[in-house]
């Protein structure tokens, strides 16, 4: 059977008119569809050629601007437009935060369908580039090389890059020179392996052959200077290892935590492998209100820490605690919200499906000598039933603070019958947000909204809802 054939149209002189979901651009196309653009400004007028089409829209990239947006304004980074990392880069921030929070009324009009409040303007972030605390860059020894690289005279030798995957392309990593989401020692440290590895013929690795050593550098900061740095290699050599290890040990002093795993897995992740400690302390401290929170290689930590201090800010002022109060935090991840309205709260009880999670919440708590929590482990559908509030008491506030998922329908219909006075709903994705609201509805009345912004030069936003029993 023949494939059908692509059909690609140009479409000139189309207006784009908003920012929509995933941070595409929006236009009109002349047949009344809606037109997907990948790399446009609200605003723009542009000839878009289409790669995608389906019965209600199309998907495109602008092949020529024809007049440019007010709203536009000149990225910072150099590798804007090929790396996929900051997509709003060349929209001024004011406008990334009026469409953000536009995303998050549309959601939750349009998909809760529910009765809201005046929403508070979103909460911007004072640092709008380098605030990421934690970066993760892949090691490749057939660098992905730009049309201006493949249109030039020059012969590129060096091939290896130390990078980000290309957007939708496994095996394709973009050689990055300087990154604007992590302060320095970031760039340095990147730039100075990659240069050391590459004059000391350190094989990077293949992911087509699987072969080669050096896999991937993780780099974690934190807001009292703590550093902490991992490389992850594909096999132990342990002459090359040990070179790696000692340039970052003697030219970064100021690292913390040196950490390595040896990987010989097909993937990357290193969440079911051995990190072992080459230098210094095997994790980092962070530290929010005088609370100190270790941090460890696989640690979960919002990796923006200025604005999930204001994150937490907002959860706690919602959950208008007393000293009275028995508060739930489900979802509760390392216990960061939970040790951080403990203070405010008679107890507070938190509930994670992760094990090492759990493990490194109590840990904190110790630390930090916070008596009044308790965390349990478990898919929170099973864990959080009848029994469990037998066990611990009806809550009179719940805070949930879940996955871009959203909860589990089981999680909403036992919101729904423990009927706690209040619930503070924390959401990375206002679209499920907006659907687990709607759920609740008919017993809860939603009384404030606050979206807050985590990552500038991205589409993403979160929201905290506080709902109340009607």
């Amino acid at each position: 059977m023949s494939r059908r054939k692509k059909t690609r149209k140009v479409f000139t002189d189309v207006q784009v008119i908003d920012a929509g979901a995933k941070g595409k651009a929006i236009a009109k196309a002349p047949d009344g569809r809606v037109i997907f653009i990948n790399n446009a400004v609200p605003g723009d007028v542009v000839d878009v050629q289409t790669q995608k089409q389906r019965k209600a829209y199309y998907e495109g990239t602008a092949i020529k601007i024809n007049e440019y947006s007010p709203k536009r304004t000149e990225p910072e980074c150099q590798h804007f437009g090929t790396c996929g990392g900051c997509k709003w880069q060349n929209m001024h921030y004011d406008y990334q935060l009026e469409y953000k929070q536009r995303e998050v009324v549309n959601n939750l009009q349009r998909l809760g369908k529910i009765e809201l409040p005046e929403i508070t303007p979103i909460s911007g972030s004072k640092e709008i580039y380098f605030y990421r605390n934690k970066m993760e860059f892949s090691f490749s020894d057939s660098k992905w090389l730009t049309l201006k690289q493949i249109q030039s005279d020059k012969i590129i030798e060096d091939r290896n890059a130390l990078g980000f995957h290309i957007p939708g392309m496994w095996d394709k990593i973009l050689d990055i020179d300087k990154c604007w989401l992590q302060r320095d020692p970031s760039n340095a440290i990147r730039n100075g392996v990659k240069d050391f590895t590459t004059a000391n013929n350190i094989p990077f690795f293949n992911t087509r052959n699987q072969e080669g050593l050096l896999r991937t550098l993780m780099i974690r900061t934190s807001s009292i200077g703590e550093l902490m740095v991992l490389i992850q290699f594909f096999k132990e050599d342990k002459q090359q290892r040990e070179l790696v290890l000692n340039y970052l040990k003697e030219t970064f002093p100021e690292i913390t935590s040196l950490l390595y795993v040896i990987n010989e897995k097909g993937n990357d992740t290193i969440y079911d492998q051995e990190v072992i400690c080459y230098s210094g302390r095997d994790h980092i401290f962070e530290e929010m209100e005088g609370l100190q929170f270790k941090i460890n290689a696989k640690s979960f930590y919002q990796t923006n820490s200025e604005q999930a201090y204001e994150l937490y800010k907002i959860t706690r002022d919602f959950a208008g605690l007393t000293g009275a109060e028995t508060v739930f935090d489900l979802y509760t991840g390392t216990g960061t919200i939970a040790q951080f309205v403990a203070k405010e709260a008679k107890k507070v009880i938190g509930v994670e499906a992760i094990p090492d999670a759990i493990t490194a919440a109590k840990a904190n708590a110790q630390l930090n000598g916070i008596e009044n929590v308790e965390f349990y482990v478990g898919d929170m559908k099973n864990v959080f039933n009848d029994a469990f509030i037998a066990q611990h008491g009806q809550p009179d506030v719940i805070i949930t603070d879940p996955p871009r998922d959203g909860m589990h329908k089981d999680v909403v219909a036992q919101l729904a019958k423990i009927k706690a006075d209040r619930i503070v709903y924390v959401s990375c994705n206002s679209a499920t947000q907006a659907r687990d609201l709607a759920m609740l509805d008919e017993l809860y009345k939603v009384e404030r909204i606050q979206p807050v912004d985590m990552f500038p030069q991205t589409h993403h936003v979160e929201n905290v809802v506080l709902l109340k029993l009607r």
